[in-house]
């Protein structure tokens, strides 16, 4: 047996019931894409049944769905990718991690500072497009690191990658990884690399994540204690410190990601292939662009029709997302919303309602149960609803 898994980044379907307690209230990141671009053009998520989980102009809700579907809430506090894929496989966070919208204390920098040998400006929460505009060329002229946040529980540095070598950016950023523990264990450290000149700087596709390591055993874990392959598509491995990978694979992006799942689907294998697409949250959902978003979801939906048009019998896929990201709301930030989950595949019963699932975790419980390993503490598995 052989699962694959894929989280469209930032791909929310509406406001959770407590969005007003993070400022995401009236969210809904599927359902504005599509009213901003006069619809959505998605018929092999539609022949899954996308359209029967949210009324999408542009998407049928057909009678006749192939494949299963559920609605899924997350228990955890917060609204992050680490937070959102920890719960996919089995580990629910009972309080949020730290985030810094007034910037890290300044004690907590000048030692980190010292310690990797160069000064920092910024440390401020900022979208990363605006903060290499404003500070990029004083980054350059002194060598000092860009430090910002976000309203996600992020530590990011960005460099220029002629002014910090990238392995020297990547060092800092695994120093910083170090020394945020206990009160200021954020979920991520991210290296942000770039290059141009004033004016004209882009962030450029070498961006890693240092994340935390899960605090109890995952779906991963599990699947390695069985010695099953779990095989990583984008960040993934990151986000799990690398803890029950067999082969991680990095991508520059969705058009990347497609291709090495469409790839995966084509040889023969076993266990999980856990892939993320993070263009929709990371190009379109934090820069407000309701239009990339769209093209985005629209190219995804063209490969996943050759992705499952090569599963085998004994396979299944399954789609979801992490979070939402809002990209017709004033924020630039991740939003608080439910998440849609879509299931296809030979020994899938077709036109399954399995509702609205109180947990992310149901997710990395199933895919125990379908893979023959021990199940994470938490989730509830619906492998029974949907095998025919």
């Amino acid at each position: 047996m052989r699962v694959f898994l894929i989280v469209l980044d930032g791909v929310g379907m509406g406001e959770l019931p407590d969005a007003d307690r993070y400022g995401d209230r009236g969210s809904n990141t599927l359902l504005h894409v599509a009213e901003a671009t006069g619809g959505l053009r998605l018929p092999r998520l539609e022949r899954l049944g996308l359209g029967r989980l949210l009324d999408l102009p542009g998407v049928r809700a057909l009678n006749d769905p192939v494949g299963a579907r559920a609605r899924l809430a997350e228990r955890s506090a917060g609204k992050d990718s680490t937070t959102g894929h920890w719960e996919l496989a089995g580990v629910v966070l009972d309080r949020p991690f730290p985030t810094y919208p007034q910037g890290f204390p300044v004690e907590l920098l000048d030692r980190w500072s010292e310690r990797v040998g160069r000064g920092w400006i910024g440390n401020v929460a900022a979208s990363g497009t605006e903060i290499i505009a404003r500070l990029g060329e004083q980054h350059q002229s002194t060598g000092r690191l860009i430090v910002y946040t976000s309203a996600d529980s992020v530590f990011q540095v960005a460099a220029h990658e002629q002014t910090v070598p990238i392995e020297e950016l990547y060092a800092a950023c695994r120093a910083a990884r170090e020394m945020l523990t206990g009160e200021h264990a954020v979920g991520r450290v991210i290296a942000r690399p770039f290059l141009g000149t004033p004016g004209s700087y882009s962030r450029t596709p070498r961006r890693r994540d240092f994340s935390l390591e899960p605090p109890e055993p995952t779906l991963l874990d599990r699947l390695a204690e069985a010695r099953k392959p779990v095989v990583t598509i984008g960040k993934v491995d990151e986000l799990f410190a690398g803890r029950g990978v067999t082969e991680a694979m990095h991508t520059a992006g969705n058009q990347e990601g497609q291709e090495l799942l469409s790839s995966q689907a084509r040889r023969s294998g076993e266990g999980l292939v856990f892939a993320n697409l993070v263009d929709f949250d990371q190009s379109y959902g934090h820069r407000n662009d309701p239009r990339g978003f769209a093209r985005a979801l629209e190219s995804f939906d063209q490969s996943l029709g050759e992705l499952l048009g090569r599963l085998r019998d004994d396979e299944v896929c399954m789609v979801t997302a992490d979070h939402g990201n809002d990209p017709t709301t004033p924020s630039t930030d991740h939003s608080r919303e439910y998440v849609p989950l879509l299931v296809a595949g030979a020994r899938v019963r077709p036109g399954v309602d399995l509702g609205t699932r109180d947990t992310f975790a149901d997710v990395g419980c199933t895919i125990a149960d379908i893979l023959g390993v021990k199940r994470p503490r938490v989730g509830t598995s619906f492998v029974r609803e949907v095998r025919s």
